[in-house]
């Protein structure tokens, strides 16, 4: 019997901010929220949850493991990333025909939106 991934945790140290960036980001609703833990909608119907877990201290350095989002529209997944406090991380990369760009949450966690062509 193989593990599946039952959750994935991101530590933060805003649970509220969390949740409304990747919560609109993602049209994930809150399930469950504590003090120091929020849970957010299953990241598709046999997905894994997407939580968050209070932190005392902030983002130091890059990530070791990142979301790659796959957008139809580049141009609006970025204006809304940047209207939610989301910030570039670096410029558009790739071929014309798919286009991909490093993005982070207003926590610093680096993110990718791209697109498949």
């Amino acid at each position: 019997m193989s593990p599946r991934v039952a959750g994935i945790i991101i530590d933060s140290a805003d649970l509220d901010g969390a949740a409304r960036f990747w919560g609109t980001l993602l049209d994930l609703k809150v399930t469950s929220r504590a003090d120091d833990w929020l849970d957010l909608e299953r990241l598709g119907p046999d997905g894994p949850m997407l939580s968050f877990q209070r932190v005392p201290e902030r983002k130091k350095g890059k990530n070791r493991l990142h979301f790659d989002l796959d957008v139809p529209d580049l141009a609006a997944a970025t204006a809304l990333a940047g209207e939610l406090g989301g910030r570039p991380a670096s410029g558009v990369q790739g071929a014309p025909a798919a286009p991909w760009q490093v993005w982070r949450d207003p926590e610093g966690n680096e993110f990718c939106l791209i697109t498949e062509g």
